[in-house]
């Protein structure tokens, strides 16, 4: 046992590393001129609240129904009826929004499988062959360090447009993730009932089966839920590069400068992911 006066010496080590870094990030942007919040920021704040302060699904029912546009010299082009147009937004938001989370449980339940054999190879306490633990360990550390995003422009290239990039590109960033909290989880179990197991002469399956699995389950699928909720964000973000859902809409909205329906969008992205918080944390509960 370490006694407590190290632990106090070893995180103030810590913390004054990272003050070290903390001052040499601000002292390197100042250096490069970046320590700036760009021209006008408190006008510009404020007007981008402004845009945000009417989000568009409001017009789907108090919305001008005969909305004129005019062109600088006064013609009229045309004539809109601006509930009906926001209403079939609204059909296509949730649309968008069943999309994203088809992307983030497909990605996440295939991230799980591919991860439990990565975690029962790593795992100390299980006691893999070694090339075979180090091999589990470096795979799945080279998965948590790429970004889905950027294994979504991959996989955008290799399937082309669609969800199915999207799942995939989920899938491959948190299986590394899960395999890492899998093999913690595994190497949290008391090893006394994994030895009275191996002890009867049970083989690796076995052992797996009658000791680990039923005492690691209930972790197993609390982190699923847990990895599940930054999936529902990490889907809105890879429909920006093609994959569709939330995402899409999104660029759609910031490309022609639409803030109101991107205030819409970015309402129900929380309500998504409040909503999926909300049920894993009471699955949670019942768990745990």
């Amino acid at each position: 046992m370490r006694s407590v006066a190290v632990e106090r010496a070893r995180y103030r080590a810590y913390a004054v590393v990272f003050a070290l870094v903390l001052l040499a990030s601000l002292a390197s942007l100042w250096h490069d001129g970046d320590l700036s919040l760009g021209r006008r920021p408190w006008e510009n704040l404020l007007r981008t609240a402004q845009d945000f302060s009417r989000p568009s699904f409001v017009d789907a029912w108090a919305g001008d129904q005969a909305l004129v546009y005019r062109s600088d010299d006064g013609t009229v082009l045309r004539t809109e009826d601006r509930r009906a147009v926001e209403r079939q937004f609204l059909q296509g938001l949730g649309r968008a929004m069943w999309t994203t989370v088809k992307i983030a449980v497909l990605g996440t339940a295939l991230a799980a499988l591919a991860a439990l054999p990565l975690a029962l190879a790593s795992a100390r306490n299980l006691r893999a062959p070694g090339p075979v633990a180090a091999a589990a360990r470096a795979l799945a550390s080279v998965l948590r360090s790429i970004h889905a995003l950027v294994f979504g422009l991959i996989f955008v290239g290799i399937v082309g447009l669609g969800p199915m990039a999207g799942v995939l590109a989920v899938a491959a960033h948190s299986a590394g993730s899960l395999a890492k909290l899998y093999a913690e989880a595994i190497e949290a179990l008391d090893e006394a009932s994994i030895e009275a197991v191996r002890a009867t002469g049970a083989s690796r399956a076995q052992t797996f089966f009658l000791s680990v699995w039923p005492s690691v389950l209930p972790q197993i699928t609390s982190l699923n839920l847990y990895v599940l909720e930054f999936n529902i964000r990490d889907s809105a973000v890879l429909g920006l590069i093609g994959a569709g859902g939330l995402g899409l809409l999104i660029s759609e909205a910031t490309s022609l400068f639409q803030w109101g329906r991107l205030a819409s969008i970015l309402l129900a992205l929380v309500f998504l992911v409040a909503a999926v918080d909300a049920a894993s944390r009471r699955i949670r509960q019942d768990l745990l």
